[in-house]
């Protein structure tokens, strides 16, 4: 009998900078109680990923966030999409302020806390509030797992214990190679911001639907499924987390100033025959000025 696969996915919770407000502590560091937050666009293409392994491979997926209380929410919101079997929220005021070097060291210890042992560990490609893209690598480097980046479909031998991925990758000034690669579990893989599951058999169409409602049905009820931890349960170096395990220093924060509007609306009266003569003639003078090649 084989082993089925075991899946983990770390997400995070970013700014819905949609909204416009970003709220900033005095230190520099993101106000995250003050600001409306969201999962990350690149942990939802993760928890999609954790997906596919559930439907073609029936993994077991378990999904971490380090965060406040109401990163809760998220770890809702990344069940619906993945099916996750249980959640986990990595939630202490000492994980605070942490760089992504303390984000990673914390992140270790959390999987390691997990349901057995792992043999996929997914993440996005970035976070929209750090853009460091360092995470993920540095994560896999803490767990000792190879790190497959910029993948944008991924296959796995669940007999021969392997992955075989295709990364996005770029090569002396040329931005479109796909590189093949594989690699034995355990891998930690980032996925690209391409990725898009694709399921091509009817039985892998029905298990995608079964899964679907299932995790729906799930996310309905996700608090049954969440596991909370602290520093002291989780047993972690206070030396390596937070603040005090972060060597970047913030020197400043500056608001990104909104750009000035570079267009005019005029609302016209369809109904009026003066009007619509008005507008085809700025229409046609436009035209005249226009070189078309």
């Amino acid at each position: 009998m084989l082993t089925p696969l075991n899946i983990a996915v770390i997400v995070k919770l970013e700014p819905d900078f949609s909204e416009g407000n970003v709220s900033y502590n005095p230190d520099g560091t993101l106000n995250r109680a003050e600001t409306k937050n969201i999962l990350g666009p690149h942990s939802a293409l993760a928890a999609s990923a954790a997906f596919y392994s559930k439907v073609r491979y029936g993994a077991h997926i378990s999904i971490g966030t380090m965060g406040p209380p109401n990163a809760d929410l998220i770890l809702q919101s990344a069940q619906q999409i993945s099916d996750a079997d249980e959640t986990f929220l990595f939630s202490d005021r000492i994980f605070a302020g942490a760089d992504t070097l303390g984000t990673a060291e914390l992140l270790k210890t959390g999987i390691l806390k997990m349901q057995g042992k792992m043999d996929i560990v997914f993440s996005g490609h970035r976070a929209s509030d750090g853009e460091t893209g360092q995470v993920g690598p540095q994560t896999a480097w803490k767990l000792g797992f190879t790190f497959l980046g910029n993948v944008i479909d991924y296959e796995v031998d669940v007999e021969k214990r392997t992955v075989r991925a295709k990364r996005s990758v770029r090569l002396q000034g040329f931005y479109d190679i796909i590189e093949e690669v594989e690699a034995p579990l355990p891998v930690f893989i980032a996925i690209d911001p391409s990725y898009k599951p694709v399921f091509n058999t009817a039985s892998q169409r029905l298990a995608c639907e079964k899964y679907k409602k299932e995790a729906n049905d799930r996310a309905q009820n996700f608090k049954q499924y969440l596991k909370v931890f602290n520093a002291e349960q989780l047993g972690s170096d206070p030396k390596l987390i937070g603040l005090a395990g972060s060597p970047t220093i913030v020197f400043k924060v500056e608001k990104i100033p909104k750009g000035k509007a570079g267009r005019q609306a005029e609302v016209i009266d369809g109904s009026s025959k003066e009007e619509m003569v008005r507008v085809v003639a700025r229409l046609r003078q436009a035209l005249s000025t226009m070189v078309i090649k």
